[in-house]
Order: C-alpha cells, then structure tokens, then sequence
C-alpha cells in the first residue's frame, strides 16, 4: 500500500515538473518610453546599427545654426582624403571671410592661415569666418564649395537637408533635420576617425585669442568626445552628441531648445535612456560548422559577410537563437566569401534580423572515389 502511495507522489512530482517546463517562458523585456524632452526635434542613435532608440519630429525641417558646419567639415575631411588639398595649405583669407559675422575666429584680411588651424577654429570655436576662408580655398567660392555640400549630403541619404552656406548664417532655404544630422555625425565618426578628435577639443588658441568648446558636456561628461552646438533665433539652441558607454556609441540630436542648459540637460537624459536601456552587438564573431560533401573537409566554417551590429534590449541577445538556412547541400569546390545562405537571428519566434552567410574558408575537392561515396550519400539522404 505504502508502495502504491509512494508511486502516485512521484508521478504527481513528475506532472508539476512537466506542468512548470511547459509554462516556462522566455525573458520579457520592457523598454519604457523615452523621457519628454525640451525640444522641437530630436532624435538618439545608435552609431554601430544605425538603429533609432527614440526620436520625435526626426524629419521635420528646421534651420541648421552652426550644425551646418558639420557638412562644412566633412566636406573639408573628404577633398583631405583625395588629396586635392592638405592640412599644410596656407590659406589666403579673403576680405568676405573676414567680414563674416556671428561667432569668430578672428582671423584678418590678406593672412595665409595654415588649413588645419582653419579646421580648428571652425570646429572648436565655431568660426563663421573660418568656415568661409575653408570653402574659399577648396572650391575658390563658397557658392560652388554649397554644391559639394549638398551632393555628399545626398550620398550620405540625408534626405530633408539642404544647405546654402558653410556657417550655417540664417538663410530661407537652408534646413535640416535632426535624423539627417545624425546621419551625418555617424558619417563623421566612420569616415574621419583621424580628424573626428577635434571635436573633443575643449578650447582652441589663435591670434593670442582662446575660446573655449561651446559643447559644455566635454567638461561634465568624460563620455562625450563631441560633436557640435548651434544657435540663431530661428533654430533656437541645438546640440548634436556623441558618447560612448559600456561599449556602444551613441548619437543625439537635440534641435530647438529654448536655453543652452537645456539642450545639454535634454541630451543627456536621451543618452542616459538609451545607455541604460538598449545594447548594441557585433556579430561578426559568430560562426558555424555546416556539412559538406565532395569536399577534402567534411564541414565547412561560415559567417556572417559583413560587419554588422544588432541593437536590442539590453541583455536580450543572449537569449536569441540562430538558425541556419542553405540555398542548397553544400557540394565544393567552394571559395572563401561565397554566399551560401542566411543566418536567422530571432527572439521568443519573431525574427529580429537575416543575415548573408558566407564561406570563411575555401572547400577544395576531393579524390574520385570520395566523390563517388558521397554522390551515393546524396541519393539516399
């Protein structure tokens, strides 16, 4: 009788056990909305995936200020890459640089100024006037120097930007947006790491005259490596920033503040939110052994093509599954960098991204009568 006792408690004790596994459930995991934040656009972005961690009017258009001079640098940085000019010019300063007005580098009239203290000015002092003598130089006006400014906007897909001058003076037809000036900030980041260092600048000496950074979060976050602020009654007081923390990089763009502390104050709660809430991980490093037939191996490393970053909640990744999909039964020769699938990468059944699978290795051929073995192996599989 005990014994019967006995063997119902334990089949019972084996019931719960299969009861609780069935109901157990994945992790869930809740972002809560992003803080309101004292703007008229802004946007927080992840540099790595390019994936957008919360924004509001991303896309209406708004006058640039001195974020205009974002392009202004990059398009200086690109003509530097193609060596069409150096950081050794002289720089002739014409007498419209000179008279530019808004905030100043204090350059004269008539002086040859080395470019990179231009690049310097322009970026840590935010010069008009050196924003001026740098398009002068590299495309002899600034008018032509606008058109280089627009095309690289347009390559970079900045699509609801337009600019009309390298300062960012107040002008009808000159706008941007704060998605397209985080395109653009990633863009500088990526493409210049070299020259991106001045913008962590924090004060910048010409003439006997020094000028501190006007980015206040290079004093007061020792995350923040830049970028830019701007101002003009128009656009109101924007801040556009970069930071990296617990190995992401972050871009935020705030447009429209009503007061200088409170473009910093704002920026920093949507770096704080998204730092906090969201992780970003590479998964170049990922790689798997699949069969392969007729080949002198017997399976094959593949990986992902490309460099690629996912950006999710944070710890999420660690819980997602990673599937394998052949565009066939893998038969060499095969060469290192072929396509041979996709890697499906996917949480709690939702499919969170697809990525081209590649050979990481070459698969040569192997002897006759090894092929002949494995060509029965296919006919039978």
């Amino acid at each position: 009788m005990k014994s019967k006792t006995l063997i119902r408690f334990l089949k019972f004790f084996v019931l719960l056990l299969f009861i609780s596994s069935a109901n157990a459930e994945e992790p869930r995991f809740y972002i809560p909305d992003a803080p309101a934040i004292g703007a008229a656009s802004y946007v927080v972005m992840d540099h790595n995936s390019g994936v957008m961690l919360a924004a509001k009017n991303e896309d209406e258009k708004r006058a640039p200020a001195s974020l205009a001079k974002l392009m202004t640098s990059y398009v200086v940085f690109q003509r530097i890459k193609e060596e069409f000019i150096t950081l050794e010019d002289d720089v002739k300063i014409s007498e419209k640089a000179w008279k530019t007005g808004g905030s100043r580098s204090f350059i004269e009239v008539g002086k040859m100024i080395k470019l990179k203290d231009l690049l310097r000015g322009m970026i840590v002092q935010s010069g008009n006037d050196a924003s001026v003598a740098l398009a002068e130089h590299v495309a002899g006006s600034e008018g032509t120097f606008v058109l280089f400014m627009n095309d690289y906007a347009e390559q970079l897909g900045m699509k609801n930007s337009r600019f009309e001058n390298s300062s960012g003076l107040p002008h009808k037809d000159q706008y941007t947006t704060a998605k397209d000036i985080a395109i653009l900030s990633s863009a500088m980041i990526r493409d210049f790491p070299d020259f991106y260092k001045w913008y962590s600048e924090k004060e910048f000496t010409y003439n006997n005259i020094t000028q501190a950074n006007r980015n206040k979060l290079l004093w007061t976050d020792s995350t923040v490596d830049g970028l830019k602020t701007g101002y003009t009654q128009k656009a109101g007081y924007c801040l556009v920033t970069s930071a990296k923390r617990v190995g992401m990089r972050l871009i935020s763009a705030v447009l429209g503040s009503e007061s200088p502390t409170v473009r910093f104050t704002e920026t920093e709660k949507l770096l704080d939110y998204g730092f906090r809430f969201f992780e970003t991980q590479s998964v170049d490093d990922i790689s798997h052994q699949v069969p392969i037939y007729k080949s002198e191996k017997s399976s094959l490393k593949v990986g992902v093509a490309d460099s690629t970053y996912l950006t999710l909640p944070r710890n999420q990744f660690k819980y997602t599954t990673q599937t394998i999909t052949l565009n066939q039964d893998l038969i060499a020769p095969i060469n290192q960098g072929e396509r041979i699938g996709n890697l499906v990468i996917s949480f709690s059944n939702e499919t969170i991204a697809t990525l081209p699978l590649i050979a990481l290795e070459d698969a040569p051929e192997s002897g006759f009568f090894a092929r002949i073995v494995d060509t029965i192996k296919l006919l039978f599989r």
